[in-house]
């Protein structure tokens, strides 16, 4: 993959959460919810009140045969969506809010990275200044390598520094409603990026807003808490939006796989983006094929149902200098 792709793919640390875990029936989801050697297969969650409301939602939950393949799917679970997103919404709204990196302080990123059909895992260490002025990684010979002054990012790809993602975020209302139709509006996001000689096309607004905030969550980690809980329950107000407990990322690491559905959807594979089940916050992604992928003029699949491919995010933290790791 591209070295300056990788390193836009910049999220900042927070502190992480209390114990906020006051609701008897919201402790007994999460545990089940972690689920480390419980066979959650085919039992019912009885989730108790959310908020100050009483009431008991009973969330059946079913396991998917893994499929097979160069990795095998692991088995999964389905959970009530709306019901996870809300707790996720009342975890992040209880966060202590984060101060925002001075333009010089540098972004450092530790990933992991398993291919389709391969068993090697590629480890990455990269490091962004926050105004996207220079990047830096280590040379093969073990050196670390600092670009000069000049932004490194691809003007083609229309895409923004850490420090311009900071100050859209924060452009954002608070409102569930009112977020969602602004990132369904913003017109940064309807033009997305240029690739010479490939035609332009614009997603379904449904899934432009998924993508976005999405990106958001999974990309930045010092937004305000308030902001971030607004997010979560923008996702309840999309169609199709699924979680499976129980997906894992290139690190082996177990957590909840956000996915969207769709009706129609010609794609042969499905991405989740793995959010921690006690804290919510983003572990990595996961491709998987749901059939094989032929390409006209060839005889054999590019990729084959089953095969998996996988990534982790292990360290991400706001640092003085390039080299250092938090």
């Amino acid at each position: 993959m591209d070295d300056l792709r990788s390193l836009r793919e910049w999220r900042a640390e927070v502190p992480e959460p209390g114990q906020e875990w006051i609701i008897s029936g919201r402790r007994r989801l999460l545990t089940r919810i972690r689920g480390r050697g419980r066979a959650l297969g085919r039992r019912l969650l009885v989730i108790g009140a959310l908020g100050s409301a009483a009431a008991l939602a009973v969330t059946t939950l079913w396991p998917q045969p893994p499929t097979p393949g160069p990795e095998s799917t692991p088995p999964v679970v389905r959970l009530d969506s709306s019901v996870v997103l809300a707790d996720a919404a009342e975890v992040a709204g209880r966060r202590r809010g984060a101060q925002v990196p001075s333009p010089k302080q540098w972004h450092y990123t530790k990933t992991l990275d398993k291919q389709p059909n391969s068993d090697t895992v590629r480890t990455r260490e990269s490091w962004l200044r926050y105004d996207g002025m220079q990047a830096a990684h280590f040379g093969e010979d073990g050196e670390l390598r600092v670009s000069p002054e000049s932004n490194p990012l691809d003007p083609g790809d229309d895409d923004l520094t850490p420090q311009q993602y900071d100050a859209k975020l924060r452009e954002l209302p608070t409102d569930p409603r009112k977020l969602l139709a602004k990132v369904t509006g913003d017109r940064h996001w309807i033009r997305g990026a240029r690739e010479e000689g490939v035609p332009h096309t614009v997603a379904p607004a449904n899934i432009r807003a998924y993508n976005v905030i999405m990106l958001y969550l999974s990309k930045y980690g010092t937004m305000p808490p308030r902001l971030e809980a607004a997010m979560f329950r923008a996702l309840t107000l999309i169609p199709g939006v699924r979680i499976e407990q129980g997906v894992s990322d290139a690190a082996g690491r177990s957590g909840l796989g956000v996915w969207l559905e769709l009706a129609d959807n010609a794609w042969p594979t499905r991405e989740y983006k793995i959010l921690d089940p006690v804290t919510y916050r983003y572990l990595g992604s996961r491709m998987v094929w749901l059939r094989d992928e032929v390409r006209p003029g060839r005889d054999e699949p590019i990729a084959r149902k089953g095969t998996v491919w996988s990534r982790a995010l292990l360290s991400s933290a706001i640092v003085d200098r390039p080299g250092r790791r938090g």
